[in-house]
């Protein structure tokens, strides 16, 4: 019998991300956790305003994304669960040191919301080895990045009163140029980290 192996997928693969190299269990993953929310909170404040419109550029999605491809969906989405948390609690970790629940019932509540589904979307993929090729991280990233507009951009569209069209371009449109460079970005570091792995 003929199989066809998925040409993004290396043969040989373990079902595990870069995380899983580093010895431990609970404790380790614990920290991972922690870390890639503290990582979102420090990337939502690289913060660029943009006149006019009411979300701003932030590196938070590529710190959500690289974070799950690193440490795998479980572990990723309980991250985000946990930088929501904190900054629905009152801790200054949303975009401009922002805090508490209305910032999640606002107009970027919705990306925040996505980021937890984003990160079981891109960690499930990086387990099945997508991250080990520059395409591969590339398209999980696509996913990723998809997922968060899924749910931001209606959430935007529903909070601010705006036409869905509108939001669209607002909420997502607006925001692709810079995507398509975190996507590269990623393309580079997480082959080559993997690369390092095996030498």
């Amino acid at each position: 019998m003929t199989t066809i192996a998925f040409p993004l997928v290396p043969r040989s693969n373990p079902r595990r991300v870069l995380a899983d190299l580093l010895p431990g269990t609970l404790a380790r993953d614990i920290a991972l956790v922690v870390g890639v929310a503290a990582l979102t909170a420090l990337a939502a404040q690289l913060r660029i305003p943009i006149p006019g419109l009411p979300v701003p550029i932030t590196g938070q999605t590529f710190a959500v994304l690289l974070g799950a491809a690193a440490i795998g969906p479980v572990r990723g989405a309980f991250a985000q669960v946990l930088y929501l948390a904190l900054g629905m609690v009152g801790l200054p970790v949303f975009t401009g040191g922002a805090s508490g629940v209305e910032v999640v019932f606002g107009a970027s509540g919705g990306y925040i919301v996505g980021y937890i589904v984003a990160s079981i979307v891109v960690g499930a993929l990086a387990k099945r080895g997508l991250d080990r090729g520059v395409l591969g991280t590339v398209l999980a990233f696509a996913a990723g990045t998809a997922t968060i507009y899924a749910i931001g951009v209606p959430w935007l569209a529903v909070t601010t009163g705006m036409a869905p069209g509108a939001a669209l371009v607002a909420g997502a449109g607006v925001f692709l140029v810079g995507d398509a460079i975190k996507a590269a970005l990623a393309g580079v570091l997480l082959p080559g980290a993997w690369k390092l792995t095996e030498r």
